[in-house]
């Protein structure tokens, strides 16, 4: 694809910005299926960037809504006239994308609004599922519906690997904001609370947390990997291929983790990105 490609599709510009792990995904997917897939992924994006825009919960339960009217066919008048949201309503035409499931991606990020704490790990793999699992699930409708719909427990549990992974990443984010997406039950087994976590002193047992966290997000990534992946998904599922290095990182980190950066160079990520593209492998 050419600069000027990437340019004119207002949805890859959005991506370029905000989600450079999916652009990238889209840039190895055939040519016929980006418009679609950028679609969806510059979706996900605004939807999950709205805490960062807004200084109480209302707002952002504001433009939740707003997505959620488009949604559910009662647009308000300038709604077209956003890219986005232009693009996400071709892509469900051209692709019989279930409405559904998206405005279940909106009701679970409205999560992302308060700072409660997930009761316990079903909860977690609930978010996880209806945010990470199901927007890998539309990209597959995208790139082939025959092998998506046989592929669907897979993109569960690759989607919650991912999702636990995304986390990881945003402590140190969540922590400043006195966020925990750490469930109770896994807090509760090492002898911790929220407030305790958030305070980021016990190192010991906050290492511990780190070390269950992750044991989770690997079971989940390994189910996930023992499925014979469709080359046909192989775009659908290349993010998944940054999970094991960045839960590789987090243990490493262990407590250090709430304020230290442990994002994978961006190099390093276009290079798992091509080549689980091209082994058709996560």
């Amino acid at each position: 694809m050419t600069q000027q490609d990437t340019t004119i599709d207002p949805c890859l510009t959005t991506l370029r910005d905000t989600d450079r792990d999916r652009y990238l995904a889209c840039l190895l997917a055939p040519a016929d299926k980006r418009p679609a897939l950028a679609a969806l992924y510059a979706f996900n994006a605004e939807i999950a960037r709205i805490r960062d825009l807004v200084r109480e919960p209302l707002p952002g339960e504001v433009r939740m809504q707003w997505w959620r009217d488009l949604l559910e066919g009662t647009p308000h008048g300038e709604s077209l006239a956003n890219p986005v949201a232009s693009a996400l309503l071709d892509a469900i035409e051209a692709h019989n994308l279930p409405r559904q499931i998206l405005i279940n991606m909106i009701e679970a990020r409205i999560f992302d609004l308060y700072d409660d704490v997930f009761e316990d790990r079903n909860a977690l793999e609930g978010y996880a599922g209806e945010t990470a699992s199901a927007l890998i699930q539309l990209a597959s409708i995208v790139l082939s519906p025959e092998d998506a719909a046989r592929n669907a427990e897979t993109a569960g549990h690759a989607g919650v690997a991912q999702a636990m992974a995304g986390i990881l990443l945003l402590m140190p984010l969540h922590r400043r904001r006195g966020q925990v997406y750490v469930p109770q039950d896994m807090l509760a087994a090492v002898g911790l609370e929220r407030d305790s976590f958030l305070e980021g002193t016990d190192k010991q047992r906050i290492a511990a947390l780190i070390e269950i966290f992750c044991a989770h997000a690997q079971d989940h990534l390994e189910k996930a990997r023992r499925s014979s992946l469709p080359a046909a998904l192989s775009t659908a599922f290349a993010p998944v291929a940054l999970v094991g290095p960045v839960l590789s990182k987090a243990r490493r980190a262990g407590a250090n983790i709430l304020e230290q950066d442990i994002q994978i160079p961006l190099l390093r990520r276009h290079w798992l990105l091509a080549k689980a593209s091209f082994l058709k492998r996560f």
